[in-house]
């Protein structure tokens, strides 16, 4: 019989580059779905952040911060920096925009006899690309 269980998940952002770990979020959704065979999809609902899966160390997490900012550097004369009326402020987020291009808005994982299958080293991150936001995603798993 098909499971399909959907979780939103909440994450207050405390830098405007924030690497933000939620693999344990992820295992959690996996375990209480009762899915033993089958997907999970993680989806950022937001256009200024990514969710990435890399190896989870600080020297890594650094280096994706500095490639980052060197494709798309926060002081270059984009034109995403006018009056915005719907949103009652001036825009000047455009770099989050790319980056979030760059990093992808979700992942898409296996799960198998009721776990993550995934990498030893790897963690699937939250990352924040226009901080200090409260933010959400979202968790769709799905199988038998």
């Amino acid at each position: 019989c098909m499971i399909i269980k959907s979780y939103q998940n909440t994450i207050s952002s405390r830098q405007e580059f924030e690497m933000i770990k939620i693999t344990d979020k992820i295992d959690q959704a996996v375990k209480d779905s009762g899915v033993q065979n089958g997907l999970v999809f993680v989806i950022t609902m937001h256009t200024t952040t990514s969710i990435m899966i890399n190896e989870s160390l600080p020297c890594v997490e650094k280096d994706i911060e500095l490639l980052l900012e060197r494709l798309v550097p926060s002081d270059y004369p984009y034109t995403h920096t006018h009056m915005l009326p719907s949103y009652g402020t001036c825009s000047g987020n455009s770099p989050g925009h790319l980056k979030s291009m760059l990093g992808g808005n979700h992942c898409v994982l296996p799960i198998k006899e009721g776990k993550l299958a995934v990498g030893s080293a790897q963690d699937i991150y939250f990352v924040e690309l226009d901080g200090l936001k409260i933010r959400t995603y979202s968790i769709q798993v799905l199988g038998e």
